[in-house]
């Protein structure tokens, strides 16, 4: 089960390929591999990258069951 590393919300929907989006905190997720980068949709619809907020170890830890 695929955990939000930002709320660790299980509240996680599919919306592309390896694209997903946390219904607890607002935010999109992309999967690629063992690599996670987390974005903050803005009001425009533009992606802004969450990624410096998170420890690149802890980022790479997150496992996509």
């Amino acid at each position: 089960m695929m955990r939000c590393p930002n709320c660790n919300s299980k509240d996680i929907g599919k919306i592309g390929s390896h694209q997903f989006y946390c219904w607890g905190c607002f935010i999109e997720l992309t999967v690629n591999g063992e690599k996670m980068s987390v974005y903050q949709v803005e009001e425009d619809g533009t992606l802004s990258s969450l990624d410096d907020l998170f420890f690149e170890e802890e980022i790479t830890q997150i496992h996509v069951n």
